[in-house]
């Protein structure tokens, strides 16, 4: 009897504090929805989209205040940094040409000078160097062992400027066993780069192959000054590859070839003759030395995500990751404008709505005394207008392992349209985490409109997508006011907004105190 009673009271007693915790933790729940209130949304929209923050464009000051903003943003809610730090580099450089851009060819003792713009264009990824060298023509400058095809074979070309022709052999014609008509990597001006830097080439020129292209063009890279009328010779990019060596790289024009070269005619053929035998006709031209000044000069602008994170508790999954995401910066404002007309984007739906709704869910999990069995890392990302900067970065260099990432949850455009309509974008994608989206969405009420199971990828969702981790793309839907000078805080819904940050706090609570894994479904199915 009393071992029974022990039994019944243990029972009991389990019974009760389970009952307490749920209560306990349903009560916390409610206490952090409520911290998500119109006014703070109010509030975030009017700095971020302000006109003082002038666009927030990638790069600029203000981009930079905004940054600081979310950090300290971050750091009053009690969220803690990675690695001790609330940022994370972005390696977005800008690119602009130097003032002298030229080049040389000495030739049994005759001087040609070639002229920048008409002669030759430096292509972006150029050395900041001057090189004075022997010459080798090398074919297509192409080493595909798959193909039984190396223009490098039998040619010593270290130290030397090797002359390639553009494109790859036969890539007119279906029979050609590079791929057919459908170009290569080995067509790619940056593998040619690579293949002339690991063979010891000193720099590289290029001449459009003339047998398929009448034009034979100097075009190199399309540098602002020489494709409008703009004097701004920036071009802003991300460094996706890290080269350990440069060189000096031009695209050179007909007159400059023909003088190397004797006459295009001799260029066709021997263009030609390596077509037909896919053997190589590579060589070093007789008395023939070029001088190259290459002034190409890369700013890094130091750009970057803002970041912060939850730890997880628990010890099985406490190392398992829910990503959290809104990208931050937005297009700027125009170079020149009329007395009174408003020029500057202010991004307020896009994209100062989702960054808000990633902060209002950022305080909500803050005011959580039950802390999350999973992590959660919010990601504020930058250069997102530019080209998924801030994403691609971060895939490429994770601050939390991919293969721990459960899922990624990204605020995009969330506060324009009908307060009852939210679109879950391309969710079939991520079936089974869109049905935790609509387990949560039960009290919140939106009308969650999926579409089709066709991948939208213009958002920070995509690189993490294509390294196979289930998403969720909260996306309020398109307007008349997208990218114009229009879409302003007046026109911002801020219960639109605090009714998506309680869906997505919702989502999130469910994942993170879930071991479930999700399934994602590959853009080939």
């Amino acid at each position: 009897m009393l071992f029974r009673s022990s039994k019944a009271f243990s029972a009991a007693t389990l019974l009760l504090i389970v009952g307490i915790s749920f209560h306990t933790s349903a009560q916390n729940i409610t206490k952090a929805l409520n911290t998500i209130t119109t006014e703070k949304i109010k509030a975030h929209i009017d700095y971020l989209a302000s006109d003082s923050m002038k666009g927030r464009n990638t790069p600029s000051p203000e981009l930079e205040l905004a940054a600081q903003y979310i950090q300290n943003e971050f750091k009053r809610y009690g969220i803690k940094p990675v690695n001790n730090s609330y940022f994370q580099h972005v390696p977005i450089y800008s690119l602009s040409l130097g003032k002298e851009n030229s080049a040389t060819i000495f030739k049994n003792g005759e001087e040609r000078k070639l002229a920048f713009k008409t002669d030759i264009v430096p292509f972006e990824m150029s050395a900041d160097t001057t090189v004075k060298a022997e010459v080798a023509f090398v074919g297509y400058g192409i080493t595909a062992p798959e193909y039984g095809f190396d223009d490098y074979k039998g040619i010593d070309v270290k130290g030397r400027i090797v002359f390639v022709l553009s494109h790859e052999p036969l890539e007119d014609k279906e029979s050609s066993v590079f791929n057919g008509k459908k170009a290569t990597k080995y067509s790619d001006i940056s593998y040619k780069v690579e293949n002339a830097i690991a063979h010891g080439a000193a720099g590289l020129i290029l001449v459009t192959d003339p047998l398929t292209h009448l034009l034979i063009l100097p075009r190199g890279y399309a540098w602002p000054t020489l494709t409008s009328s703009t004097n701004e010779n920036k071009v802003v990019y991300l460094k996706e590859t890290t080269v350990t060596r440069k060189i000096p790289v031009f695209h050179m024009g007909k007159d400059g070839a023909e003088f190397m070269m004797g006459s295009m005619d001799s260029l066709e053929r021997l263009q030609s003759a390596i077509d037909k035998s896919l053997q190589p006709h590579s060589f070093l031209l007789k008395n023939t030395v070029i001088e190259m000044r290459s002034s190409v000069i890369e700013t890094d602008l130091n750009c970057k995500n803002v970041v912060g994170f939850i730890k997880g508790t628990d010890k099985k999954i406490a190392d398992e990751v829910v990503i959290i995401g809104a990208h931050y910066d937005h297009v700027g404002k125009e170079r020149t404008h009329k007395p009174g007309e408003d020029y500057i984007y202010n991004g307020a739906d896009d994209n100062a709505s989702g960054t808000t709704a990633m902060l209002s869910v950022a305080e909500a999990f803050s005011e959580m005394k039950v802390k999350p069995l999973r992590s959660i890392l919010f990601i504020a990302f930058t250069g997102e207008e530019q080209g998924l900067y801030g994403s691609k970065a971060y895939v490429k260099a994770p601050l939390c392992p991919l293969n721990k990432t459960v899922a990624m949850l990204n605020l995009d455009m969330v506060s324009r349209n009908s307060v009852d309509s939210l679109f879950l974008e391309s969710a079939g994608r991520s079936p089974e985490l869109t049905q935790v989206v609509k387990k949560a969405n039960e009290g919140i009420n939106f009308t969650l409109l999926t579409g089709s199971n066709k991948f939208q990828g213009g958002s920070d969702h995509a690189p993490f997508y294509y390294q196979k981790i289930p998403f969720v793309f909260f996306f309020a839907g398109l307007h008349s006011d997208y990218h114009t000078v229009r879409d302003n805080p007046d026109l911002v819904n801020h219960t639109k907004i605090a009714k998506v940050a309680r869906l997505v706090f919702k989502t999130a609570w469910d994942v993170i105190n879930s071991s479930q894994y999700y399934k994602v479904i590959p853009l080939e199915e």
